[in-house]
């Protein structure tokens, strides 16, 4: 690495490092989109700007995307607003669950559409920044997109094969139309050929921060990476770069990447206890600090009050993935030990014993996903998620819940009611809470570690 007299990184590099840190969540959000357009993401199929994409269904082992819900089914739609509003039809869903969650090009989770904010039937107007048309009749509201592209995603609820002739028709009517009096685009601006491979993280940052600018205070920021070549317009600075700029920009990336994934890994090793405590980050999207629209909660509980420091951590939002909800919204809370601080393994039986139900305003549920691939595995009962919508679970005369999680189906007909199949291996527990009470946000809920009986039979 460049360094200077004090063993410290040189100035283009360690701005190069912060560039970093503040500019790969547009990179990762605009790659996924651009991804999303041309190959799908995921189970959704690839599908044009401004019309939705549909997952068949609930994950299932088949579906090859890591930590896939088992009991939601996925929409998807990229929105382009360069050509005007898009009007947005939501069904009624009769009370079930659903979620509308729009996310910006910075992976700002700006608005919420569903039972925690709206009921019943309705369209909404996405407009773009700064429109000032006039808003049809017939609408509930008006959503401010905070940049030309976003992202709807949806998750609907679904309690198995029989429950999709019900989602298939809310799959339907869920439409989107273009209102705007031009076209609009077909696919992200491109950048400029010719650029080295190694720059090309900078020149997709350079052209797409000129398309989606961030809010005025980030922009103020942003202003310090001009050494950098990054708010260039035109010609591409990175074209024609000499050897000097291209190792530090270079090094700058790796040290960047370096920050973001030591701090990813701090969180991971503060949150996971040996007494093996279920690991949650309802805050992990609090940097959204400009654009708070429908459904959103605003400061002070759900922002970051240093500026700076939210760069860091949308960074490692944006690492983590894509769509992500705020904590009020749902908190995914995961571990892979028991209570002894041992790896969860599919040769030993465990229980997970829950005095009361979680908190929820919605429902909650309870997965296994081999580890590390964090897939769902084929089991004898295809039955790859339990919560409280599952049918037929027994619980003890004190109202508690006894989980069993274990890779064969016990014999005892009270343990196989209440009986997760889990992988033959190694394998990572994921309890959804879906509208959680503020017992889960404040942490006063805490979710009891996985009690390990002993090993399995034959193994």
């Amino acid at each position: 690495m460049t360094v200077g007299r004090g063993g410290e990184p040189d100035a283009i590099t360690a701005l190069a490092a912060d560039a970093y840190v503040y500019g790969s969540p547009l990179v990762r959000r605009l790659s996924a989109v651009q991804a999303g357009l041309r190959d799908g993401s995921g189970a959704p199929a690839p599908t044009a700007f401004n019309d939705f994409a549909h997952a068949d269904g609930p994950a299932t082992p088949a579906t090859r995307v890591p930590f896939a819900p088992a009991d939601l089914v996925d929409a998807l739609a990229h929105l382009d607003l360069s050509g005007g509003p898009v009007r947005l039809h939501v069904p009624d869903t009769a009370g079930a669950y659903y979620v509308l969650q729009f996310v910006d090009a910075w992976s700002n989770a700006f608005a919420y559409l569903g039972p925690r904010v709206t009921t019943g039937e309705g369209d909404w107007l996405i407009v773009p920044p700064g429109w000032a048309g006039t808003v049809p009749g017939g609408v509930s509201g008006v959503i401010d997109a905070p940049t030309s592209v976003v992202s709807v995603v949806g998750r609907l609820a679904c309690d198995g094969p029989g429950d999709m002739p019900r989602v298939r028709a809310l799959q339907q009517e869920l439409t989107l139309t273009h209102l705007g009096d031009r076209a609009h685009r077909t696919a992200l601006p491109a950048t400029e050929p010719g650029v080295p491979g190694e720059l090309r993280f900078f020149e997709e940052l350079r052209v797409w921060v000129a398309d989606f600018p961030p809010s005025a205070a980030d922009r103020a920021y942003q202003d310090r990476f001009q050494p950098l070549g990054l708010l260039e317009e035109g010609i591409s600075p990175y074209a024609s770069a000499g050897p000097r700029l291209v190792r530090a920009l270079g090094r700058g990336i790796a040290l960047g990447r370096l920050r973001v994934e030591e701090v990813a890994r701090r969180a991971a090793v503060t949150a996971e206890t040996p007494s093996g405590a279920w690991q949650t980050h309802p805050h992990l999207r609090d940097y959204n600090l400009d654009h708070f629209g429908v459904g959103t909660l605003g400061p002070p509980e759900w922002t970051i009050s240093d500026r700076e420091a939210s760069y860091l951590v949308r960074a490692v939002a944006a690492r983590r993935g894509h769509w992500l909800p705020h904590g009020y919204e749902a908190v995914h809370a995961h571990t892979s030990r028991d209570s002894r601080g041992r790896p969860l393994d599919g040769a030993h039986r465990y229980t997970l014993r829950l005095a009361q139900p979680p908190p929820v305003r919605a429902f909650w549920s309870l997965a296994a996903y081999d580890s590390p691939g964090g897939h769902l595995v084929a089991n004898s009962a295809d039955r790859y998620v339990i919560g409280g919508r599952t049918p037929g679970l027994v619980h003890g005369a004190d109202g508690s819940l006894t989980l069993h999680l274990c890779a064969e189906r016990p014999a005892d007909p009270v343990e196989a009611a209440n009986w997760l199949p889990v992988p033959a291996g190694g394998f990572l527990s994921v309890m959804r809470l879906h509208l959680p009470d503020q017992a889960v946000l404040d942490g006063s809920y805490v979710i009891p570690p996985v009690e390990p009986l002993g090993d399995r039979p034959g193994a």
